[in-house]
């Protein structure tokens, strides 16, 4: 038993050894390529040395020629004896500056001036130049991803829908697995639950509002008789006959426009059958991605190019653990909107607070913002259907909500899975919705989160691998 764990010991020893030779190996290896490479600028600077003070002889040359053909004698001759003087052979006639400026040798730069213009340019705007052009070229190929997105954006949204869904229920799926269900069984399972559950909870909705439906229309028109009285005896003082003319411009305008109208009607139709297709594509790449999400990932990871394999490889598990955390966090703060807001307008009086409260909770999925904008139609609704006080008791309940969100419940429950400025989250928001609508809105924190996790964790990549070639290169020389 001795001599078998002592054995084991040597043989770990060994590996270890090995190892750490592999290491060595690598780095003599780098220091050689290094040494090789600064070898080989060493003597391309030495030749262009060599060649720029070739270049000088030749030209010195040259304007002593040019100097000797005009005084009607060879370069270097001696000069004639002064009167009453000895002939001095030791001097030659000197070289003065031409006044002409000579040709250079690589064009027709005087002398003074370097051979290559590019040269003459200052280091800084070289710089500047250089960093244009790349920025220019990241931009062009930003908008080639934006069009191909734009084209396919049906594809493209219910891709990241997927993602967002499987987010949130993959933990149950870990959950079922750990219990000894099988792979596909329990995402059969987990996918047919959250279908049932949206299902169920669209369908209390659309009985909510079904039944509600005849009192909402009375309390409506009763609004706008009251609003029609306000009109006439209020501060504008209208007279019947100006209120009939502004009823019979509406009807009018309607009555032009019905083309306009029709044509709306087949592009909501259009509309429904997109989303129809959306929701289709979205609950099977759900369910595929629940199923066989890691031979999926895997499959994306040989697409990548070799040198990068390994750095996406480890990016990749804390992109999705970012992307669970803030599904689920969003979840929780939009249940807590949700029920906030459904309370206080119940108590207000606020028909269909509970079909409202739904509305509000999905809106709420959109960060700071998205509840506030969605409890407008509560408060619509409050106005027309009650009175103005408390449509306007249903705006502070609202207003209320909004700051608890982004004071409290955004940096305690989302805090360590978004880092990212409120600043950043209302900016992600607007760009979301100006490219790509709701969807778009929807999906830009979300991307924005799992941005920064991956360029921090390649930071910390880049900076782990340099601290270990220094120490490498530490122990080498010590």
């Amino acid at each position: 038993m001795t001599e078998e764990t002592g054995g084991g010991r040597w043989r770990g020893i060994a590996k270890m050894g090995a190892v750490a030779a592999g290491l060595f190996a690598a780095a003599e290896r780098r220091r050689r390529a290094a040494i090789s490479a600064e070898a080989h600028v060493l003597a391309n600077e030495q030749a262009v040395e060599l060649a720029a003070e070739r270049a000088a002889l030749r030209t010195a040359e040259r304007t002593a020629r040019q100097l000797a053909d005009r005084q009607g004698g060879p370069a270097g001759a001696p000069t004639a004896p002064p009167e009453g003087g000895a002939v001095r052979t030791d001097d030659t006639v000197p070289a003065p500056r031409d006044p002409q400026p000579a040709e250079h040798q690589f064009g027709s730069a005087p002398l003074g001036r370097p051979a290559n213009p590019v040269e003459a340019v200052p280091w800084t705007l070289r710089v500047a130049a250089e960093s244009t052009w790349r920025l220019l070229l990241i931009g062009v190929a930003l908008y080639v991803v934006f069009r191909v997105i734009d084209t396919l954006k049906l594809v493209a949204f219910a891709v990241v829908a997927a993602l967002l869904i499987s987010a949130l229920l993959e933990p149950t799926v870990s959950w079922l697995r750990r219990r000894g269900v099988p792979r596909s069984l329990a995402a059969l399972v987990t996918f047919l639950a959250g279908l049932a559950s949206i299902g169920l909870v669209g369908w209390f909705v659309f009985w909510q509002v079904s039944s509600n439906l005849d009192s909402v229309t009375t309390q409506v028109q009763n609004g706008v008789r009251q609003l029609r009285d306000w009109l006439l005896n209020g501060p504008f003082h209208l007279t019947p006959d100006q209120l009939n003319n502004f009823t019979n411009q509406i009807t009018t305008a309607i009555g032009k426009n019905s083309e306009a109208l029709t044509s709306a009607g087949f592009t909501g139709v259009t509309i429904a059958v997109e989303l129809l297709t959306g929701v289709v594509l979205t609950a099977f790449t759900t369910f595929f991605l629940l199923y066989d999400g890691a031979r999926i990932w895997s499959w994306v990871l040989r697409g990548l190019p070799r040198h990068s394999r390994y750095a996406m490889a480890g990016a990749g598990p804390k992109a999705w653990a970012t992307l669970t955390a803030y599904v689920r966090g969003t979840v929780t703060v939009a249940f807590i909107d949700a029920l906030c807001i459904g309370i206080g307008i119940s108590m207000v009086g606020v028909p269909m607070a509970i079909p409202l409260a739904v509305i509000i909770f999905l809106g709420a999925f959109v960060p700071l913002v998205g509840a506030l904008v969605t409890g407008t139609i509560a408060v619509l609704i409050a106005l027309v259907t009650t009175s103005v006080g408390k449509a306007l008791v249903v705006l502070v309940i609202l207003i209320g909500v909004q700051q608890l969100e982004g004071h409290i419940l955004q940096p305690l429950i989302l805090g360590r899975a978004v880092r990212v400025h409120p600043l950043g989250v209302v900016l992600g928001v607007a760009a979301g919705s100006i490219i790509g609508g709701i969807p778009g809105a929807i999906v830009a924190v979300p991307l924005i989160a799992v941005t920064n996790t991956v360029t921090g964790h390649l930071r910390q990549r880049n900076a782990a691998g340099q601290e270990v070639f220094q120490a490498i290169e530490a122990a080498r020389k010590g």
